[in-house]
């Protein structure tokens, strides 16, 4: 669910405090970062592919469109409001990202110029806006209009629904933000022409949080790497992390794990994986392999070292080990040198 914060102009008097709480007020609405629109519905209001007549709401989850360039596709979209009160929304069509820190699927908010398939979509005259009555419906066409230039593969966006009433007032330091809501159906849709799946795996890193004194207490590791999709269709990627200590031991291995992501072209998203049994005195490598569910022959793997060492307590072993260096030196230049006996002095004199 996607929070739109409206700035809300307190009460106040002269014009010095005026001008003082505008500034405050653009700065935070420059500040506050987007949301993205969830998709389906919140309960409240969903955004739905119209459905045939007589059949279920639901009977498309999403749109799924394929057009040449040049060409136009139709459909429908509906707004279905489940409360008890009328609501009024303002609809319009934008671009799907991933979020870059988890890979979610999110709608570009209102305020952001769409540059892909949101922006070959056009609603008719008049239903930016519309009011949809209590426990009602509104369907609303709309097409697609594919440009000439258009590439092929997959363009991913969404319609959006967004609550014109401000639901909830937050304050930001000295300054009451409105919070809207809003949800988005997605719309895949495909050019035809050569399709180029891509998928790879870089930025391969380890941190490690090793304690102070090795072996009483686990050692763990955080394990983040980018999943970059290079190619022009969607990928849901399934990931396999392992390790390899000193001489081939295997210290870790989680194959066929699946991050439910669908990564969009040209998105990069960053991962991680905890490791809360990590070595502590080894020299490890890592390997992080992505496939891709629809594309089987479509593997990436990266991979990074590190050597686990408890550096406290190596730290204090070199400590004693010098130490015990310099005491056997000092002892040895200390020692008496063996005197000669006096018989055998005189030996060496006669000879």
């Amino acid at each position: 669910m996607r929070r739109t914060r409206t700035r809300i102009r307190p009460r106040h008097h002269g014009p010095l405090l005026r001008g003082q709480l505008l500034g405050l007020l653009l700065l935070v609405g420059l500040l506050l970062p987007a949301g993205a629109a969830d998709a389906a519905e919140n309960g409240t209001w969903g955004v739905f592919p119209t459905p045939a007549a007589g059949a279920a709401m639901t009977e498309r989850a999403y749109f799924f469109h394929q057009g040449a360039a040049g060409s136009t596709v139709g459909d429908s979209v509906t707004i279905l409001n489940t409360s008890a009160k009328d609501l009024t929304f303002q609809v319009f069509a934008t671009d799907a990202v991933n979020t870059p820190a988890d890979g979610a699927f999110a709608l570009l908010p209102l305020e952001t110029k769409p540059k892909d398939v949101g922006a070959w979509l056009a609603l008719p005259p008049g239903r930016a806006t519309v009011t949809v009555p209590a426990k009602g419906r509104k369907d609303i066409p709309f097409t697609v209009k594919v440009p000439e230039d258009a590439t092929p593969g997959d363009h991913v966006g969404g319609i959006v629904a967004l609550n014109t009433e401000v639901e909830g007032v937050q304050r930001e330091g000295k300054v009451q933000v409105g919070v809207k809501r809003s949800v988005g159906a997605r719309l895949y849709f495909r050019v035809p022409g050569p399709l180029a799946p891509g998928l790879s795996v870089e930025d391969v890193r380890v941190r490690r949080d090793a304690p102070l004194l090795p072996w009483l207490h686990r050692a763990s590791a955080t394990i983040t790497y980018a999943l970059v999709n290079r190619g022009n269709v969607v990928v849901e990627p399934k990931v396999a992390v392992s390790a390899e200590g000193l001489f081939g031991r295997n210290v870790l291995n989680r194959t066929g794990r699946d991050p439910r992501l669908t990564l969009l072209p040209g998105q990069r998203i960053e991962m991680s994986e905890p490791w809360p049994d990590a070595p502590q005195l080894d020299w490890v490598t890592v390997k992080v392999e992505a496939r891709a569910a629809t594309y089987g022959d479509l593997v990436s793997a990266g991979s990074a070292e590190f050597v686990a060492v408890p550096w406290p307590a190596a730290g204090a072993l070199l400590v004693l080990l010098g130490a015990g260096t310099a005491f056997w030196v000092l002892r040895r230049r200390r020692r008496p040198e063996a005197e000669v006996p006096a018989h055998d002095a005189d030996l060496a004199e006669a000879r």
